[in-house]
């Protein structure tokens, strides 16, 4: 047989897209369409309804960035298209075939019901299946001109991002507004070849099956009348129907679909505007479930469902219903996909408990998995929060975009820093907005790592990023390839129930040990540096305004908690926590918003923290301590004095001085305090900082070096920051000044200002505490650099064979090789409040209060010494999408903390990250909790949230080994219970005596306490 593959494969591919597909809709009248242009922020549906239209004509430009326009649409279906399939087709001028970052409507009727959504790939709105005609139709669109931000594909900066310089310039041009005849027939026909076509060309050459396919499809197309595709259309399929038929072989993988919308809470677009990116999707969702009964949406985000609920009741009724008939499967039990490495422990416990009360609460439904597939990396302590939340799978699929290393797994164990395990999957399609190609099936084949271990795997499929949905040609893929010859059988279903068969059939799935680090996207930890910084200020804040909130409760008649205040801060917290607003990723408009959201929240917090510490009494100043640590440490007043205080951990005590063993002496450019010995050089970095408790220096080199990196990355700009970075580099060794600026006994200071590039200035005040052997580098910078990374280095002298990094309720140890592509991969990391290195008997850490990114690296000196050096990562200054990131004012602390073990610096982590408190209180009440014994940390004190009264307390193991203590109380204790993370009781007992609690932790444990007060 010749070949003749080329011939037939274009031939069907030409008669496809110009014959066939026109042909979908058999007849069209044009809507009568007159418009309004809303002014300003969105408008409500009533205030549309009353607003004056003027005609509006097609062809004609509309919608200038970021505005909303209402179209109001009317006509009458011909009379004679009774018992057809009639629908309203409506293209707003769409630039793409991308739904989520462009123009997009809403359609309601008169009554303002809204009915269905309009984008690029769902342009249609079904009237009538039969109509009986002469319907009169009549609508008001709402219709958004979101610009396309990413039109230029990352090669140029654009103003669009925000609606403060998007300008007014209409971005769209209106093409079409019909009521119209859907040929069933021809569409499905379309749908056939697509199938098909995708098979065929996806299936090896030598395959006898693409050949069958081949075949058929070359005499389907002698079969179309060209003339009268509609007349002819069904003798067609039904030529195609036998190679539609053909089983799939019995081996067949399986691929579970799941229809699925991921809508960024924001990104390319403001909060405000995915409130309506939910109404608009979810319409379209409940629409596909009334056509399709085999139809499963899996939806996670309770923060969306919160914003539906709120401001579209109509659309939440009909998802309530949905979830009734068991076709909306709520998923994830978070309040958003969260970044899944910059939150806090406390702030992934709050996710998990907010996301998943609200879905209990609303639809009776305990979801039993964490969904999140579009985070940049997920933190080793996922395994164990997501089981004390109650879940049982973890599903992910960003991995995929490793740049360097392929993830060798789809479907394991992931075990956490504790060493507990999750059953985890990570669909081989590689994507979490799946359409059933015929590419995406042959991929999801051909990567499936378990081959001879497991037989399925999942595809979220729907339009997504920024939502859309799945649509009705993405479900008629589907039930084609249920089972089919060729192809992976698709079957549709809740992801509950593909993990339990998941599990079942592969129960000793491999182990992954660790965390889930995304080899890219690691300039995520340091973008948008105000964001971050908003976010661990709210976090510890939030920790503060608790504990004190508790307290006051406890031992101030009269006080009330503030329930209803908290949970709201909390909700604006985790909402902000979002993997595109923390990791710094998103369009000007979103940062702006979020600062300014962070500066509420902070207002809020420190009046409720105010009012707590007044309602035990006016009377003499006191200090605070919020840490659960006992600290010794110099205090500031109000009037600026300086005072040494002690106070307990989560307690408080007079603002008396007391007596540091040494004050701190200054000496040109030397601090002293007895403890350590820190001389800065002319070029205003460390030259020595001397240990005088372990008498050896600390430094293998500039200790402090502030090194400015050239920062262009190959594509994501706000996202990425690529190896070569490190290749070129100017050393910023040129202070304008180095002064002492305090010679007080209890603490010296001295300031370095340096002025570089563009016009930046950073000022740096180096200060020692008496007492303390940490050196603080208070920061501000003015920046105004374009593609630079600032880093802050300091060469240990330590042979470290690992760093060890604060995470979520511990720490994670990562080499300090490069042996392997693996550890070559992380050139660039995230931590929290510290980062250590160390050889047996010493170490050192470096502390920070507000940056997450950092490198660390090993050298061997000629002297035959080892220096390894941790760099944090500062600022930086991508220019997409935000061309402003990061311009501008920034204050910051990090330390230099030398002589320090991992319990000091988890101690002094938590010391930088919530300053003392001073403030006036008569009474002197004993802490709401305190523990005997080394390793066991209060992370939480609140009231339970059931308002009960009862005091909760979350205790974690920080130091990485077995932990025993007792937990007392300030107050009558007449019980106490383990609960999970959403204070629900456990089998897990705890023994009360003696007033006291005592707990036995292994390494990395979280534990949850309800106490109940006697």
């Amino acid at each position: 047989m010749h070949d003749e593959r080329r011939r037939i494969e274009e031939r069907v591919e030409r008669v496809h897209n110009q014959r066939i597909k026109p042909a979908i809709y058999a007849a069209t009248v044009p809507f009568e369409v007159e418009a309004w242009q809303a002014p300003g922020e969105p408008v409500s549906f009533e205030e549309a309804a009353a607003a004056r239209y003027t005609p509006f004509a097609m062809d004609t430009p509309w919608g200038p960035p970021w505005g909303t326009t209402w179209f109001r649409m009317r006509g009458r279906v011909p009379a004679e298209w009774a018992g057809r399939r009639v629908e309203a087709v409506i293209d707003l001028g769409f630039v793409g075939d991308w739904p989520g970052n462009q123009a997009e409507a809403l359609v309601h009727l008169p009554d303002g019901r809204p009915l269905k959504a309009v984008n690029p790939l769902n342009q249609y709105v079904p009237i009538g299946n039969p109509v009986a005609g002469g319907e009169e139709i009549d609508y008001l669109v709402e219709a958004a001109s979101n610009p396309d931000i990413l039109a230029d594909n990352f090669s140029r900066t654009t103003p669009l991002g925000d609606i403060l310089t998007a300008g007014d310039k209409p971005l769209y041009t209106f093409q079409r507004a019909d009521i119209a005849v859907l040929d069933e027939e021809v569409w499905h026909l379309d749908l056939d070849l697509q199938v098909l076509r995708e098979l065929m060309v996806h299936l090896g050459e030598h395959e006898p099956r693409r050949h069958e396919i081949m075949h058929a499809l070359d005499r389907a197309m002698d079969a179309l009348d060209l003339d009268d595709v509609s007349g002819s259309a069904a003798a067609v399929r039904e030529l195609l129907a036998p190679v539609l038929a053909r089983p799939a072989h019995a081996s067949a993988h399986t691929i579970s679909g799941v229809g699925h919308a991921h809508i960024d809470s924001a990104w390319l677009w403001p909060i405000r505007e995915t409130k309506r990116k939910t109404s608009r999707t979810f319409s379209n969702v409940t629409s596909l479930a009334d056509e399709y009964d085999d139809f499963i949406f899996a939806c996670s985000q309770a923060q969306q469902y919160e914003w539906v609920r709120d401001n579209y009741p109509h659309v939440w009724a009909r998802i309530q219903e949905s979830v009734k008939k068991g076709q909306w499967a709520p998923v994830g039990g978070m309040w958003v996909e969260a970044d899944g490495n910059l939150p806090g422990g406390e702030a992934i416990a709050r996710q998990l408990v907010h996301g998943k009360r609200f879905f209990i609460e609303h639809f009776g439904v305990e979801t039993k998995g964490v969904w999140l597939p579009d985070s940049f990396g997920y933190t080793a302590a996922y395994p164990q929060l997501a089981k004390l939340a109650g879940n049982e799978w973890f599903l992910t699929q960003k991995i995929s975009w490793n740049q360097t290393n392929k993830f060798p797994h789809h479907t394991f164990w992931w075990e956490g820093i504790d060493g507990t395990r999750i059953f985890t999957h990570f669909p081989p399609v590689d994507t979490y907005n799946a359409r059933f190609s015929g590419e995406e099936m042959d991929r999801a084949v051909r990567n499936y790592s378990e081959k001879g271990g497991g037989t399925r795997s999942l595809a979220p499929f729907g339009w997504g990023d920024g939502g859309g949905g799945p649509t009705r040609e993405i479900m008629e893929r589907a039930r084609r390839l249920a089972d089919l010859e060729g192809s992976p059988k698709v079957v549709v279903e809740h992801p509950d129930e593909f993990f339990a068969k998941a599990r079942e059939e592969y129960p000793d799935a491999p182990v992954w040990v660790g965390e889930l680090y995304l080899e890219l996207h690691r300039a995520t930890y340091t973008s948008q540096a105000r964001t971050k910084q908003g976010n661990r200020r709210s976090e510890h804040r939030l920790r503060e305004a608790e504990l004190w909130a508790t307290t006051a409760a406890l031992h101030a008649p009269g006080y009330s908690y503030p329930y209803e205040k908290l949970d709201r801060l909390w909700k604006t917290v985790l909402l902000h926590q979002f993997h595109d607003i923390l990791p710094g990723s998103s369009i000007a408009w979103v940062h702006r918003e979020a600062e300014a959201e962070y500066a509420r929240v902070a207002e809020e917090l420190e009046a409720l923290t105010a009012e707590a510490v007044a309602a035990l009494g006016g009377g003499a100043a006191r200090v605070f301590n919020t840490s659960p640590f006992d600290r010794a440490e110099v205090v500031r007043t109000a009037e600026g004095a300086t005072a040494y205080v002690e106070v307990p951990a989560n307690g408080s005590a007079p603002l008396t001085d007391a007596e540091p063993a040494q004050p701190v002496r200054v000496s040109g450019r030397v601090l002293d305090n007895g403890l350590v010995r820190v001389e800065v050089a002319q070029d205003g970095t460390l030259s020595s900082v001397l240990d005088l408790r372990a008498d050896r220096e600390v430094l293998g080199d500039k200790g402090n070096l502030l090194r400015l990196h050239t920062d262009l990355p190959n594509y994501w700009d706000a996202w990425d920051i690529d190896k070569h970075y490190k290749n070129r580099y100017t050393d910023l060794l040129e202070p304008s000044s180095v002064e002492v600026v305090s010679e007080d006994p209890l603490l010296g200071a001295i300031r370095v200002t340096r002025s570089f590039g563009r016009g930046s200035t950073i000022i740096q005040t180096i200060t020692l505490r008496a007492g303390s052997p940490r050196i603080d580098f208070e920061t501000e910078i003015d920046w105004h650099e374009a593609e630079k990374i600032l880093k802050a280095a300091f060469p240990v002298d330590v042979r470290a064979a690992h760093s060890s990094a604060e995470i979520q309720f511990g720490h994670i140890q990562r080499p300090t090789h490069t042996n392997t592509s693996w550890e070559a991969a992380r050139f660039e990391v995230s931590g929290h409040r510290w980062v250590h290195v160390g050889e047996p008997g010493y170490g050192v850490a470096v502390l920070n209060d507000s940056t997450y990114g950092h490198d660390v690296s090993r050298t061997v000196r000629e002297d035959g010494g080892t220096t390894t050096t941790v760099r944090l990562s500062l600022v930086r200054a991508p220019r997409i999408p935000d061309p402003e990131a990061d311009q501008g004012k920034h204050r910051f602390t990090y330390s230099l903390l030398p002589g320090a073990s991992i319990e000091d610096t988890v101690a002094e982590g938590y010391s930088l990250n919530l300053p003392l408190r001073v403030a006036d209180a008569a009474g002197a009440p004993e802490p709401v909790v305190s523990v005997d014994g080394e390793g066991v940390t209060v992370e939480a004190v609140k009231l339970a949230d059931d308002e009960s009264g009862d005091v909760v307390v979350r205790l974690y193991e920080s130091g990485g080994g077995r932990a025993q203590g007792v937990l007392r109380t300030g107050f009558p204790l007449a019980g106490a219970q383990v609960t999970d993370l959403l204070e629900r009781p456990l089998e897990e007992t705890v023994e009360v005596s003696d007033g006291g609690v005592a707990v036995s932790l292994r390494p990395f444990q979280v534990l949850t306490l309800r106490l109940r007060r006697g």
